[in-house]
């Protein structure tokens, strides 16, 4: 919501919230400087590595399929009333070919959302994005063992399913509504100014850039994969390329300047929430390595062994934790070393990428903090579960 729109009363409530935080947090104590620091270096650390390469080319995608994605074909394969099958397979294996961070997803989930996708479909590919990453799994098996590994992808596939499906069922009356409004206002059916395929094209140029500009160093895990990452910007390039072709080959002008206007109302809805959500985060938890207000001997301490208490804790420490793409890796390695168990560690690898504090904010404000608080719930108790099993076996 933006700030032209509270009430008087909100704004009030504002007003007095940052007095008092300004009146009785001891500024002045070091760890609380210090956590100040790690806030500001936070924020500057993800303007320079996530904005330009993850988050503008998501706002582009955003707005196209706001405004170019025919809506009949979204509810189709992605509304309440699809077909399970196909609406949570394409929603899952869409969401794991971008294998972006739980920010960068965040746009693309919120313009499918609005072009009618289900509730359960759409949380689906909000999970799967960050969760399912094919170099993040390969290389939790190669640095925690191949058991370990193997529990993160089946828990990232299942989880990204069983959560669609539970957040489906518990506010199905919801959808049921949202998508007979849809279905009342849906504007009729117009002769496509583009085929198919020059939708595809036009697509694919944006996917493609986004994917191959981010696409993570293997840390010599994997020749071919390295390859692509050493050429990534001269592949995304020629993505670049094929989309400058397609606006101005097959785009009018007020259509251009549609989606330029749709990209930039995804803009500025998104990112006051995550900037403000990567401050709390890094002033709370700061960067990997460096210590904030909360201690990291905290989170290690809270971590060891497979109790249940463990695995809570590292699935909600997960939760607000910001990772990058393939960060968690080293953390968990880490936290491993510092006498985390390998139940806590499959349970943040689980949680940790598929949420964070930023996201929470942006997911909040398109759902509402009643839906947000219960997608919370299961990720954190789905993973915090895994982690105890998966402790008990291995």
């Amino acid at each position: 919501m933006s700030g032209g729109n509270l009430s008087p009363n909100r704004k009030l409530a504002v007003v007095a919230g940052v007095f008092l935080i300004a009146y009785f947090v001891p500024w002045e104590a070091v760890r609380v400087s210090a956590a100040v620091h790690e806030a500001v270096l936070m924020l500057a650390e993800y303007a320079r590595d996530h904005v330009l390469l993850c988050l503008v080319p998501a706002m582009f995608i955003a707005g196209a399929i706001t405004v170019f994605l025919n809506q009949r074909a979204v509810t189709r394969y992605l509304g309440p009333d699809a077909r399970r099958g196909v609406a949570y397979g394409v929603a899952s294996v869409s969401g794991a070919i971008l294998a972006v961070c739980s920010c960068t997803v965040l746009p693309i989930f919120k313009g499918i959302y609005k072009k009618g996708a289900g509730l359960g479909p759409a949380i689906a590919f909000l999970y799967s994005g960050p969760a399912i990453n094919i170099l993040a799994i390969v290389l939790s098996a190669k640095v925690f063992g191949w058991k370990l590994g193997l529990a993160r992808a089946v828990g990232a596939v299942l989880f990204s399913i069983v959560i669609g499906l539970v957040m489906a069922l518990i506010f199905r009356k919801d959808d049921q509504k949202r998508a007979a409004d849809a279905r009342l206002f849906a504007p009729p059916d117009e002769k496509p100014t583009r085929s198919l395929g020059q939708m595809a094209v036009y697509m694919a140029g944006m996917v493609g850039i986004l994917v191959f500009a981010n696409w993570a160093d293997s840390r010599g895990g994997s020749p071919a994969w390295d390859a692509v990452h050493a050429a990534r910007f001269w592949i995304a390039g020629g993505f670049a390329l094929v989309l400058a072709y397609s606006v101005i080959a097959w785009f009018k002008r007020e259509e251009r300047l549609e989606w330029l206007v749709a990209t930039r109302d995804f803009s500025l809805q998104i990112l006051p929430l995550l900037f403000g959500g990567v401050l709390v985060a890094g002033f709370l938890l700061g960067r990997p390595g460096h210590e904030a207000l909360v201690p990291t001997q905290w989170v290690a301490s809270l971590v060891g062994g497979n109790s249940v208490l463990s695995n809570l804790g590292a699935s909600v420490a997960g939760a607000l934790m910001y990772f990058a793409t393939l960060t968690e890796i080293p953390i968990v390695q880490g936290l491993i070393g510092s006498g985390m168990g390998q139940g806590p560690a499959l349970a943040l690898l689980l949680a940790g990428p598929s949420l964070s504090l930023p996201s929470i904010l942006v997911i909040a404000g398109e759902l509402g903090w009643k839906k947000t608080l219960v997608y919370m719930v299961l990720v954190v108790v789905l993973s915090a579960g895994a982690g105890m099993a998966f402790g008990a076996w291995a």
